[in-house]
C-alpha cells in the first residue's frame, strides 16, 4: 500500500508540474514567438544534419540509389576493415592533443598580454593575431616558404647555411609532413577563441581586483588564478569548444599542403578521410558513420573539458 500511495502521488507530482508548464507556457507565448526563427534555424541547420548522418549511417547510400538498412556493418568495417581510418584517427588524436591544448594556451597568453597593451595598440595587435586564421593566402605562404626545391625559402636558407646538401621535399616526406603540419596549424589557431578571451579580458570589473588585493591577492599570478579565470569561465569554455572543433576538423591544411592523398597517408584526418568518401566516392552512409564518430568523441571531449573548467577557481 505504501508503495502504490507513494506512486500516486509522484504521479500527481508530475501531473501538477505539467500542467504548470503548459500554464507557463501558455502566459509567456510571446516570447515563444520571438524564439521561434532561431528555434528553427537551429533545428533545420544543427539538428536536422545530425539526425539525419546518424540515419544515414547505418545505411549503404551511394546518392543514385535508395538507401538500404545494414545496421552496424559501416562501423565494423571503419574499426575492424579499414586501416587507412585507424591511420587518420591516430594522426587527427595527434594534431588535437598538440595543436588544441597548446593554441588554446597560447590564444589565452596572448590575449593576456594584448590586454596590457594601450587601446590603440591592443587593437593592432588584434588584428596581427587574428588575421592568419582568416586569410585565404596563408596556404600560399607556407607553400612556398616550405616548396620542395631550391626555390623554397626554407631549403634556401638549409642550403645557404651547409645543413642540407640537397632540397628536401618537406611536404611530400611523411617524416616532416606531420611536424610542419602542427607547426602551420599552430601559427594559425588564434580564432575565435582568441577574440572571446579579449573580450573576456576587457568584460571584468576593475574593482574586483582593487577587492582582491584588500583580500590578500599578492602577484600578478595570484590574481589570475583567483580573479580572472573564474571571472571568464563562459569565455573559456566557448574557447575551448572552439579549439576543440578548430583541432578535429583539421582538413583543409593537409589537403591543400601535403596532397590529396598525401604520401601514404601520412597526413590523412577524420575529416579529410569523411571528405574522400562523401564526396569523392559518393559513399554517403560510410561517410555519415565517420561523421557520427567523430561528433561523439568531440561532444566528449567537450564534456571533459567543461567538467576541467568547472574546478577553476575553486
Amino acid at each position: 500500500m505504501q508503495t502504490q500511495s507513494f506512486g500516486s502521488r509522484y504521479l500527481t507530482m508530475r501531473r501538477e508540474k505539467m500542467q504548470h508548464g503548459i500554464q507557463l507556457a501558455k502566459r509567456n507565448k510571446v516570447c515563444y514567438l520571438f524564439l521561434a526563427p532561431y528555434a528553427i534555424l537551429f533545428f533545420t541547420f544543427f539538428i536536422l544534419p545530425i539526425a539525419t548522418s546518424i540515419f544515414y549511417s547505418f545505411t549503404y547510400y551511394n546518392i543514385l540509389e535508395p538507401a538500404r538498412f545494414i545496421g552496424f556493418q559501416n562501423y565494423i568495417n571503419l574499426i575492424l576493415q579499414d586501416e587507412v581510418f585507424l591511420t587518420s584517427v591516430k594522426n587527427t588524436f595527434v594534431i588535437a592533443v598538440i595543436t588544441g591544448p597548446v593554441g588554446y594556451i597560447l590564444s589565452f597568453l596572448f590575449a593576456w598580454f594584448i590586454n596590457e597593451l594601450p587601446k590603440w595598440l591592443r587593437a593592432i595587435a588584434v588584428v596581427v593575431f587574428y588575421a592568419p586564421s582568416i586569410s585565404a593566402n596563408a596556404y600560399t605562404v607556407f607553400s612556398i616558404i616550405f616548396r620542395g626545391d631550391a626555390y623554397g625559402w626554407f631549403n634556401a636558407i638549409l642550403m645557404e647555411f651547409g645543413l642540407i646538401d640537397a632540397p628536401k621535399l618537406w611536404l611530400l616526406d611523411p617524416t616532416y609532413m606531420m611536424t610542419i603540419l602542427i607547426i602551420i596549424i599552430l601559427w594559425m589557431s588564434m580564432g575565435t577563441g582568441f577574440l572571446s578571451f579579449v573580450a573576456g579580458f576587457q568584460g571584468i570589473d576593475k574593482s574586483m581586483y582593487e577587492a582582491g588585493y584588500v583580500d590578500g591577492v599578492r602577484n600578478r599570478w595570484q590574481e589570475l588564478y583567483h580573479i580572472t579565470l573564474p571571472s571568464m569561465k563562459p569565455m573559456l569554455l566557448f574557447g575551448a569548444v572552439m579549439s576543440i572543433t578548430s583541432a578535429f576538423n583539421v582538413s583543409d591544411v593537409p589537403r591543400i599542403l601535403c596532397g590529396y592523398p598525401s604520401t601514404d597517408y601520412a597526413a590523412r584526418t577524420v575529416v579529410t578521410h569523411l571528405f574522400d568518401y562523401g564526396f569523392s566516392r559518393f559513399e554517403m552512409g560510410y561517410a555519415s558513420a565517420i561523421a557520427t564518430i567523430l561528433f561523439l568523441v568531440m561532444i566528449l571531449c567537450k564534456k571533459a573539458i567543461a567538467g576541467l573548467l568547472g574546478r577553476v577557481g575553486t
